[in-house]
């Protein structure tokens, strides 16, 4: 199975990881600094899972998610957010559907090499929680999406850092999706889990391999 696939069924089955903070870590989104973010592309990606002939989920994953979040602390509504994705890099557990999934009868991902979300509202929760809603182009169509987040803490590590994670669900039919030989074998509801870390703009950009 591909390593990045194990990780990604890993986290699903470990929900409580992510809220165990370390004691230095500020689990209060109020007491981040306000400002401009962007995103450490190592620490974001989307990992989507979809039912297999009616019977069991199968994951997949993207990766190394390049996007920016401009953060209002005193007032997260008016916080905005943008984030793409290389379709290129998708992956699963088969190197076989990886390439099928590339080509012109899926993501024909020739015509349509990236996935982007901006978000166009921010509606505040919980404490910690918020729906972030936007639009997600996907296949060369535009749908509007709204991802359920949660703030995971913020700390100083090479600059102000901050972690959250997000989950959605959508449906591979409203983004032409269809079309594949297998596509009777596949839900049509796909859940999305995103995690995302980002780092304050201080004028360079953030290491892939940053830890």
């Amino acid at each position: 199975m591909n390593k990045y696939a194990v990780l990604a069924v890993a986290s699903l089955a470990m929900p409580a990881v992510a809220a165990q903070a370390a004691p230095d870590v500020n689990t209060n989104p109020a007491a981040v600094p306000s400002g401009h973010y962007t995103s450490v592309p190592g620490h974001t990606e989307v990992t989507f899972g979809i039912i297999h002939m009616g019977m069991s989920p199968f994951y997949g994953m993207l990766g190394n998610g390049i996007g920016t979040l401009d953060f209002s602390s005193k007032d997260p509504a008016k916080s905005t957010v943008s984030v793409k994705f290389e379709m290129n890099g998708i992956y699963t557990p088969s190197e076989r559907l990886n390439g099928m999934l590339r080509d012109a009868d899926v993501f024909d991902v020739a015509q349509f090499p990236e996935a982007t979300f901006t978000s166009t509202s921010i509606r505040k929760t919980a404490r910690n929680k918020g729906d972030i809603t936007g639009n997600l182009t996907l296949h060369g169509v535009t749908k509007p999406v709204t991802l359920h987040a949660t703030f995971y803490g913020s700390r100083q590590m090479m600059g102000e850092r901050m972690g959250f994670g997000a989950t959605a669900r959508i449906k591979r039919s409203d983004f032409g999706l269809t079309e594949m030989k297998w596509d009777k074998l596949v839900a049509d509801g796909v859940d999305l889990m995103i995690e995302a870390e980002f780092v304050q703009d201080n004028g360079q950009q953030p290491s892939q391999d940053a830890k």
